[in-house]
């Protein structure tokens, strides 16, 4: 037994840390053994159930649930494997600390909690209350964001905390909010089945989100599928359409998009009439994207952009679709905003089939974006007005001064001010910037100037694990409860079947020892389960767009398959019943259940969003060329994007299956156009030096058609891509753009 060193408060059970209790062990006693329980996997944003096989109340085995409305009995090789991975002999299982000679030793856990209160309050003494800053995830539990975005801002005083969702999804989140007023993705699953026309911008559906992709090909109406993307992705091999734009000319496109239906009045007058703002504006505005000037900055022909927009016109329920093509960009949240505009011009959101969906990328970005008390405070509200930090600290029982005044900076300010030596102690909490973060040598090195680093993760072996002065070793998915949001709003259970490893904790029990250690235990009383703060989460969204207080806890969000927000307490009843419309005062529209999967629901039915007018807003502006652009020395552009769909992001779990690591390149890979290959003597295979302003990696070639003459795409997830990727973010949403920048590539 280890007992935690006493700073405040009586001794309590909590503090006792055993094999079994808390994260170290037992499986919870309403699961029976020999038996079967569903929950939500924990790598993508799709949100599949995975059926968890148990014997002697144990995790041995998983198949995909057959009746969960995402998934239908599907999964894809990263969910069959989500078991495997927890068994890596890489897996932190005791907190470890660097000693004065630099060696990583074995600490308990009661040194842990002294070293990390004694080295951030004493940087904080000497440096100022906000000298201390955390990076979070995507990747855990909506109760455990939370945890840690009320312990570190009202708990400990940091003003800076951001999440790793600011790499994927910030741009949709800004779009959405700037153009409907809350960040609300309006679609569910089932409009890839009633679709006639599905657009995907900047999205390699099959390869990074697969499930979702098995739902395309579910649709019975023989849909057009058009894709936008520079690279003949696997997803644009199976589209009636391919255009193979110009990287970061997709703005430009979808304004001539937009101009040629206005001039062929292919638009629906009356809803732009009786729902939106500033459409006449908008209409003069693209005029001046002619024929000419798109075929010229895209590359595409007239033919190909007209065809466009006459498969739109003629489609009676269009559904427009983007990721991370359209989200890593310097001027994505304008580019997302075109999309959006499209939709709403046409009269395509709110019914079957239709919408302007952005599609997330991390298994919670949904739960990051609304509960992690990071860009907004707890249930979307805004940390810079009074009415809302007022009505927080009423729910938490806290004084409303401990809450932050001003948002905190983004996720590239805090790496920056690290630089500027503003900000001298990190805390990262289940992600790797050392290996993910753009520019990655400049990222290390500035890491690297930390007073003091500290990483919670369930492996030591990342590579920011391995620059870290004290690691936290964290249980994984399906070693802990909570929830997480998929893309489509859908809240699914997470549950507990395995033990963790050695001293392994659930993130959300090292929080409860950090809050103990810094003395603000008492802030946290209320806190003593996931679904304890879970019933606080319901309180703090009431009221607002994303309101759950309908909930009655995880067995209905289990029983239903899942939840989707919003889910006001007035409405309960009858969303049990799945018919009919249900009223949502939160959002002050309806939302209609869809017929063919009676639990899935979509937004902004009756026109009316989010806005203190109820409209929602055209918004533009005029393109900008690429932050970086090619010259003589580095003249091809290099794309980056998912690689294949055994891995993930940074390869951390993935990589810890034998399986998986053989259904990616043993190698990574550069996709180089043949004619220039022939070009520069590269033959099939050969071993090529990409470089760019910022690194020089070695790869192998692979000749394809996929990438035009000028490209080269890499593979997102190989450690070695983000050496050369260029420090260009969008000015609203801070998103990184990774996608585009100007490279050399030589034969070894």
């Amino acid at each position: 037994m280890t007992l935690l060193h006493q700073r405040t408060g009586p001794l309590t059970r909590e503090l006792l840390l055993e094999p079994g209790e808390f994260g170290l062990g037992k499986v919870p006693s309403s699961t029976k053994p020999d038996a079967t329980t569903d929950m939500v996997c924990g790598y993508c944003s799709t949100g599949c159930s995975l059926r968890v096989h148990l014997k002697d109340g144990e995790a041995t085995n998983l198949t995909p649930a057959t009746e969960y409305p995402v998934n239908l009995g599907m999964a894809c090789p990263k969910g069959w494997e989500a078991l495997t991975v927890l068994d890596s002999p890489e897996r932190a299982t005791t907190p470890l600390l660097r000693d004065e000679s630099g060696r990583m030793r074995p600490v308990e856990w009661d040194v842990a909690m002294t070293t990390f209160v004694d080295r951030f309050r004493a940087i904080q003494t000497e440096h100022g209350p906000h000298s201390v800053a955390f990076l979070s995830t995507g990747q855990i539990p909506t109760e455990e964001m939370a945890f840690l975005g009320a312990l570190a801002k009202f708990g400990m005083g940091m003003l800076h905390g951001d999440g790793n969702t600011r790499q994927c999804m910030a741009t949709s989140v800004v779009a959405y909010k700037q153009a409907f007023g809350f960040d609300a993705p309006p679609y569910t699953y089932a409009d890839f089945e009633e679709s006639d026309v599905i657009v995907l911008i900047g999205s390699n559906l099959c390869i990074a989100h697969p499930i979702m992709w098995e739902r395309v090909m579910r649709n019975p109406h023989s849909p057009e599928i058009i894709v936008v993307d520079p690279r003949m992705t696997e997803t644009a091999m199976n589209a009636t359409q391919h255009l193979s734009l110009a990287p970061k000319s997709d703005q430009t496109l979808l304004y001539g998009i937009a101009r040629i239906l206005i001039e062929n009045e292919w638009i629906d007058h009356e809803y732009i009439a009786a729902h939106t703002n500033d459409f006449d504006a908008f209409a003069t505005y693209v005029q001046q994207f002619t024929d000419k000037r798109v075929t010229n900055k895209t590359g595409l022909s007239a033919d190909q952009i007209h065809q466009f927009a006459k498969t739109i016109h003629e489609g009676k329920r269009v559904s427009f679709w983007w990721t991370m093509g359209v989200n890593q960009s310097h001027q994505g949240v304008r580019t997302a905003q075109a999309i959006i505009n499209l939709a709403l011009m046409t009269g395509n959101i709110g019914r079957p089939g239709t919408g302007a969906n952005s599609i997330t990328g991390q298994c919670n970005a949904m739960g990051s974006r609304l509960f992690s008390n990071t860009t907004n405070l707890l249930g979307g509200h805004d940390f810079t007005n009074a009415e809302h930090r007022d009505k927080i600290a009423d729910i938490l029982n806290i004084d409303a001064r401990l809450i932050p005044t001003q948002n905190s900076l983004p996720y590239h300010q805090i790496i920056e001010g690290i630089l500027r030596e503003k900000i001298k102690g990190l805390w990262v909490i289940c992600t790797n910037p050392a290996h993910s973060w753009i520019n990655q040598s400049q990222c290390r090195d500035i890491l690297d100037r930390l007073d003091f680093l500290v990483v919670q993760d369930m492996y030591h072996t990342t590579e920011t694990a391995r620059m870290a002065d004290l690691v936290l070793p964290a249980a994984g998915w399906g070693e802990k409860e909570g929830t997480f949001i998929n893309s489509e709003r859908r809240i699914g259970v997470l549950k507990k079947v395995r033990k963790a490893p050695g001293q392994a904790l659930s993130d959300f029990n090292i929080f409860k020892l950090v809050a103990h250690s810094w003395g603000c235990a008492e802030m946290f009383e209320d806190w003593t389960s996931p679904e304890a703060v879970f019933e606080i989460l319901k309180r703090c969204s009431a009221g607002q767009p994303c309101d759950i207080t309908g909930i009655d806890g995880y067995r209905q969000v289990e029983e239903v398959g899942g939840i989707q927000w919003p889910f006001a307490k007035c409405e309960s009843v009858r969303v049990r019943g799945c018919e009919g419309q249900v009223a949502s005062p939160s959002l002050s529209h309806s939302h209609t259940l869809a017929p063919s999967h009676p639990t899935e629901r979509r937004l902004f039915e009756d026109g009316h969003f989010c806005h203190s007018d109820g409209r929602a807003r055209f918004l533009y502006e005029d393109p900008r060329p690429l932050p970086e652009r090619t010259t003589d020395r580095y003249p091809f552009v290099l794309l980056t994007g998912r690689g294949t769909a055994s891995q993930w992001h940074t390869e951390t779990r993935t990589r810890q299956s034998a399986i998986l690591r053989k259904l990616a390149a043993a190698m990574p890979f550069v996709e180089l156009n043949p004619q220039d290959a022939v070009k520069l003597g590269i033959r099939p295979n050969d071993h090529v030096t990409i470089a760019s302003q910022r690194g020089r990696i070695r790869v192998k070639a692979i000749l394809t058609q996929a990438v035009k003459p000028g490209q080269v795409f890499l593979a997102m997830h190989d450690e070695l891509t983000n050496q050369l990727t260029h420090s260009a973010f969008d000015p609203y949403s801070h998103q990184p753009a990774y996608k585009a920048c100007a490279v050399n590539i030589s034969r070894d």
